[in-house]
């Protein structure tokens, strides 16, 4: 029975990284800029907007630096997150705070923050989409992995 939920949430977030709006400046996709995030509440079956959001790298002693954040638009959308030239090869971790999303939205999550953590460029440079599906006691993500020049 768990696993049907998590087929259906998958199949959920998918449905809905294809329905959010995507920015006018950017095109039906975004090639301009090498990592984009998609925030969608599955409570309400909208963009989460609003939410909050680091990224970091990983040093090479295991330590995290902090590279930049940013906020959700109205269309649960951040772009312009990092240039080309800063977002080089290695493992990065997107913290969503998810907990002052939903305590804003009126609901008491489970969750402090939703942690994202992938290993960028292992095949050369790539650009990156990261969608996550909220709701207050779980959250998924998926991932758009595009040639950087496509």
């Amino acid at each position: 029975m768990a696993h049907l939920h998590v087929v259906a949430l998958l199949a959920a977030a998918s449905v809905l990284c294809q329905a959010a709006p995507v920015d006018e400046k950017h095109g039906g996709s975004d090639t301009k800029c090498p990592l984009t995030v998609k925030v969608l509440d599955a409570v309400r079956g909208l963009p989460a907007a609003a939410v909050k959001l680091r990224v970091s790298r990983k040093a090479a002693d295991g330590s995290w630096t902090d590279v930049t954040s940013g906020i959700t638009d109205a269309t649960g959308e951040v772009h312009d997150l990092i240039s080309e030239q800063d977002f080089i090869a290695g493992v990065y971790k997107v913290a969503f705070e998810t907990k002052a999303y939903w305590k804003a939205e009126g609901r008491t999550p489970f969750h402090e923050v939703a942690d994202v953590v992938f290993e960028a460029h292992t095949d050369g440079h790539r650009h990156y989409t990261l969608a996550l599906l909220l709701s207050p006691f779980s959250y998924t993500t998926t991932a758009v992995i595009t040639n950087a020049h496509e």
